[in-house]
């Protein structure tokens, strides 16, 4: 049995502003959408996110997502620099001590996105 990757499928009302801003200002790829679904996949890279309205099976009182997503890359200075001023950070780029440097942004459905890329 293997593991071989992992999307993350986030909750939305606002599905395609929500596209809208992963491909326009996170750089993102809109691979799929079904719009009679309420669904979009995205990718980055190697990565992918999952966009989706809520079902009738769930209450949904927006984002409820305790955590964050942890997106881990190269580049990671660039990428802050091209996107900084177009998105609310949660906290700026720092070199942690557990040889991390990283950043935090809220998407614009208030997840918690950070970005990450370790120092030797």
């Amino acid at each position: 049995m293997q593991f071989t990757s992992v999307s993350p499928m986030l909750y939305t009302l606002n599905i395609r502003e929500s596209i809208d801003y992963y491909v326009g200002i996170l750089g993102f790829t809109c691979e799929d959408f079904a719009e009679e679904w309420g669904w979009a996949s995205l990718s980055h890279d190697q990565i992918s996110v999952m966009l989706s309205k809520p079902n009738e099976h769930q209450k949904f009182n927006g984002p409820h997502f305790t955590g964050s997503i942890y997106f881990r890359m190269t580049g990671v200075d660039k990428y802050y620099q091209e996107i900084k001023d177009r998105v609310d950070i949660c906290y700026p780029i720092e070199t942690f001590h557990y040889g991390m440097r990283e950043f935090g942004i809220y998407d614009i459905n208030r997840y918690l996105l950070q970005f990450g890329e370790p120092r030797e």
